[in-house]
């Protein structure tokens, strides 16, 4: 299945039009991020596992922003599938990436893991392989919505308490760019406990990702807690949606209502 996405990085590649692709490779049965060049051996080229297309995940975008801010002149490719799609558009309102830098090759998701995601897109704008697959709600915002206040507050309470601060969520997630971070402030998160005071930790990370989470679920799938981190930020870009009718990387041209933090960030 990933035959169309060779072929259409090797066009790239071997037209000068990109200076890099950053995909997936499979080496020796290990999947993972890989930058291949003009002349590199396109076979290991994969979009997904040995076993199925598409289940090895990794916040491409992210890595992205660091070989850009290395190579500012050079422009790279990268594989993106329906989410990812979603954060390059984000990251391009937040000057993090250029547009005219960036050029995406698209694969669709199939239907079981857009069904494992539960993810209502599971498909980019334009994609080179792959079909596009129905999308599937994520309902856990409205498990937690019908508790009264009191069994939301418990709730969260005991999920954050299983917390022991790795820093995965932040540390996978596409939309975490800054160049310093406020959870490392120790005015804000006080260092060295573990778990993180309850609930400071995560309700500031919260803040933070209003008007950037792309709904990737990559923080649920890194965090070796399983603290249902979607659902916090899924119910946040809930509120930004309704309040402001803005959705997290719709459109490359519109800013998040509140991108106060851009100066910061830049």
């Amino acid at each position: 299945m990933s035959e169309k996405v060779r072929e259409k990085v090797r066009e790239l590649l071997k037209s000068g039009e990109i200076k890099g692709f950053l995909g997936l490779s499979n080496k020796y049965g290990n999947v993972g991020p890989h930058l291949f060049c003009e002349g590199d051996d396109l076979n290991n080229l994969v979009i997904g596992d040995w076993k199925r297309s598409g289940d090895t995940r990794y916040s491409l975008n992210k890595q992205l922003i660091h070989i850009a801010r290395r190579y500012p002149e050079d422009s790279f490719g990268v594989l993106v599938r329906g989410c990812d799609d979603r954060g390059l558009k984000a990251l391009y309102t937040w000057n993090q990436l250029n547009p005219d830098r960036v050029v995406p090759v698209g694969v669709a998701c199939p239907e079981d893991l857009a069904e494992a995601c539960e993810c209502l897109k599971p498909y980019p704008e334009e994609f080179v392989e792959g079909e596009k697959a129905k999308g599937f709600a994520f309902d856990s915002v409205s498990r937690v919505d019908a508790m009264n206040l009191d069994g939301r507050f418990d709730y969260w309470f005991k999920e954050f308490s299983r917390c022991i601060k790795c820093y995965g969520c932040r540390d996978v997630c596409p939309m975490c760019f800054c160049h310093e971070c406020t959870l490392e402030e120790d005015d804000l998160i006080r260092t060295g406990d573990i778990p993180p005071e309850n609930p400071v930790f995560h309700l500031t990370r919260a803040v933070h990702m209003v008007g950037r989470c792309i709904d990737c679920g990559l923080c649920n799938e890194v965090c070796p807690a399983d603290i249902p981190l979607r659902t916090l930020y899924k119910k946040v870009a809930e509120i930004i949606d309704d309040e402001f009718h803005y959705r997290t990387g719709q459109d490359a041209y519109v800013k998040s209502p509140l991108n106060v933090l851009r100066g910061a960030a830049e």
